[in-house]
């Protein structure tokens, strides 16, 4: 698992605390959280904050999406946080961003309320979760199909969501880490691509690859997808809707 240095969870602590709002928490998503971070990558810094409680009951609409970023010695740290009911409601539904971003072992912010939703959020992964690595997969795999000269990032985006996807399906347990992923797949070739980008720049090119290869890839990792959604034990529906709501209307309350 990438961990981080220091000097980077000062700068990522930095911006957290820099935050109109109190946060439940704030964790790193993007390529550090799966394993393969070149050495220009941007911080992604994912969470949840609390408005208050009169933001939510009066006329207008609140803000519930808060975005900040900073530029530090050339490297963007990017802070995108969601208030707790958007953040609730994306959870309960078919997400894997949201459900990512909650049990990133990558933490920068925590409290007690963020230890009781990661220990909900079981009950909150689905079999429709497939739906959405399929898609993410598709949409990834549309967008490298377009791209001259092809890139490697975009590429272990399509395998990472991929086994993330039939992982799930198949454990129940959630893992973003290509690398942890594949000591389970044993894909031969992830760990030559991974080094590449480890190694290589954020936005370095896929040189000397055979791409029908890659393409065949794509067809047959769907394939196990789909088989691995429908032969799943996982539930249509998440079980923790009440639970959470509970959570929801005591964050509101302390937060007045």
């Amino acid at each position: 698992m990438t961990e981080i240095v220091e000097t980077d969870l000062a700068r990522l602590r930095r911006i957290a605390d820099s935050h109109p709002h109190p946060l439940l928490f704030a964790t790193v998503s993007g390529a550090h959280l799966y394993g393969f971070p070149s050495p220009d990558s941007d911080w992604d810094l994912r969470g949840a904050h609390i408005l208050p409680l009169e933001a939510v009951i009066g006329l207008d609409d609140p803000e519930e999406t808060i975005e900040r970023m900073e530029v530090t010695d050339g490297i963007e740290l990017d802070l995108v946080t969601h208030d707790v009911r958007k953040f609730f409601r994306l959870l309960l539904r078919p997400n894997g961003y949201v459900l990512e971003q909650l049990l990133s072992p990558l933490v920068v912010h925590t409290t007690p309320e963020h230890a009781v939703l990661c220990a909900l959020a079981p009950r909150c992964i689905t079999s429709r979760h497939a739906h959405h690595y399929l898609g993410f997969a598709a949409g990834q795999m549309k967008l490298w199909r377009k791209e001259e000269p092809r890139r490697v990032k975009p590429l272990l985006y399509i395998y990472r969501v991929l086994l993330t996807g039939i992982h799930l399906m198949r454990s129940g347990h959630l893992n973003a880490n290509l690398v942890e992923l594949n000591e389970v797949f044993g894909l031969p070739y992830l760990p030559e691509l991974i080094q590449r980008k480890l190694e290589g720049a954020e936005k370095g090119k896929l040189e000397g690859a055979d791409l029908q290869f890659h393409e065949s890839e794509y067809d047959r990792l769907v394939i196990e997808l789909e088989k691995a959604r429908d032969a799943t034990s996982l539930p249509e529906y998440p079980s923790a809707h009440d639970e959470i709501n509970d959570l929801l209307v005591r964050l509101r309350v302390s937060n007045r």
